[in-house]
């Protein structure tokens, strides 16, 4: 609990008023960036906003861990940006953004940004302009501003905001790749890729620290993160997996066979609830009924989209620590434990119904588990992308503590 409570401490120091001023076109000493996200509770999505253009004009975007870049619709009813500009098929800008470039027969650099909720993707031009980021200085209370004149994204039609949060503009992608914003963060202060998410069912932050001087974010919970690699895949190159090599339930490991290249986890903020491969999720979901009825709790009819709901007039709570089974997932190694439980593990959708928030992704999902957005809130992760590793800590609950704490102070609610 003290390390959690120091880190939110340190990020408190930081509090200031989001100034979007465009007489910064430099880049000042900064300490590091935070987007402040929102869930939205329509659709279960991660929201954060960033200004752009000229003259700068906020706009929303949905949180997309995995996504290679950031896309928008560039043609919004505010008109155009007088600075944003088109980038060359045949440059290396195009080159980082879209390895097969020489194939197309276009001058302009095309991209193709996806919907990743719906599926649907599209061709987008590859352009740069000016994005203002939020960013606090380590060493003044003062807030700073950072203007990038060439911030690389993709211009999308707007058919692909279908699906997303009202009033959302496009998708954040924190993928890794060159052109994310996280990449793109990092080469511009020539700081190391790498980022802490901190989720939450109200507010949270993605944050960015340069590292130029030591680390103020990351050094209020090292104490506390357990580190597991990132493992790459080769058809899905951006996105953030790990191992996984046993899962159990209760201290009961579950008899599992793996198709080949199965055995993995995908880390995901676009899947609202964690999600299984068919036939690993008939085996998780009949170990956990049985540990359920262990422990003297009633299964009811269930509530879409959830498998299996309990009722939860005999729980006490759904912190952490209350009284249903406790999932292990052994990463690296069985010494390696990503742990879910309580609130984590459990959705409460209604006084007397709780349902479990692991669902049935199909016999198509590529990996073992995707863990959505439900798991991942309220643990705080480290995705060190030079070294390739991801930190995780227990759930913050665990300390009677949210990731939404985070956010106070900070006024960007009211801005949304």
């Amino acid at each position: 609990m003290a390390a959690f409570l120091h880190f939110l401490l340190l990020l408190c120091s930081f509090a200031y008023n989001f100034n979007t001023s465009q007489s910064r076109h430099t880049y000042p000493q900064q300490k590091g960036a935070i987007f402040h996200v929102t869930k939205d509770r329509s659709t279960l999505q991660y929201v954060t906003q960033i200004h752009h253009g000229s003259p700068l004009q906020p706009t929303n975007l949905v949180i997309d861990l995995g996504g290679p870049f950031l896309w928008l619709t560039c043609n919004s009813d505010s008109g155009s940006s007088s600075s944003r500009s088109l980038i060359s098929h045949s440059s290396i800008k195009c080159l980082s953004a879209n390895p097969n470039t020489q194939k197309s027969k276009s001058s302009k650099c095309e991209t193709f940004p996806q919907n990743r909720i719906t599926q649907m993707a599209t061709q987008g031009d590859l352009v740069q302009d000016i994005i203002a980021l939020p960013f606090v200085d380590g060493s003044k209370t003062e807030p700073i501003t950072a203007v990038n004149s060439q911030f690389l994204f993709s211009c999308a039609p707007k058919l692909l905001l279908k699906g997303l949060a009202t009033g959302a503009g496009g998708m954040l992608g924190l993928g890794r790749t060159r052109v994310s914003v996280v990449s793109q963060i990092a080469a511009a202060f020539g700081s190391k890729p790498q980022f802490i998410l901190c989720l939450s069912s109200s507010n949270g932050v993605v944050l960015h620290d340069s590292w130029e001087y030591g680390s103020y974010f990351v050094s209020g919970i090292s104490d506390s993160l357990t580190y597991t690699p990132l493992v790459t895949k080769v058809d899905s190159p951006h996105e953030y997996f790990i191992n996984l090599k046993s899962i159990r339930v209760n201290g009961k490991r579950l008899s599992l066979n793996y198709k080949e290249g199965l055995g993995g986890i995908k880390l995901s903020t676009v899947v609202p609830y964690s999600t299984m491969e068919s036939s690993v999720y008939a085996v998780f979901v009949k170990a956990y009924e049985q540990a359920a009825m262990a422990m003297n709790m009633t299964r009811v009819a269930s509530v879409t989209p959830f498998g299996l709901c309990f009722g939860s007039e005999n729980i006490d709570g759904i912190r952490v620590g209350s009284r249903v089974p406790v999932v292990d997932l052994a990463l690296q190694s069985e010494m390696v434990k990503w742990r879910i439980h309580g609130r984590s593990s459990m959705v409460q959708v209604s006084d007397e119904v709780m349902c479990l928030g692991l669902l049935d992704g199909g016999l198509e999902q590529k990996t073992s588990i995707v863990l959505g957005g439900h798991q991942l809130e309220d643990t705080p992760l480290h995705f060190d992308l030079g070294a390739s590793m991801l930190g995780f800590s227990s759930s913050t609950l665990m300390d009677q503590n949210s990731c939404s704490d985070l956010g106070l102070g900070f006024g960007f609610k009211d801005s949304m």
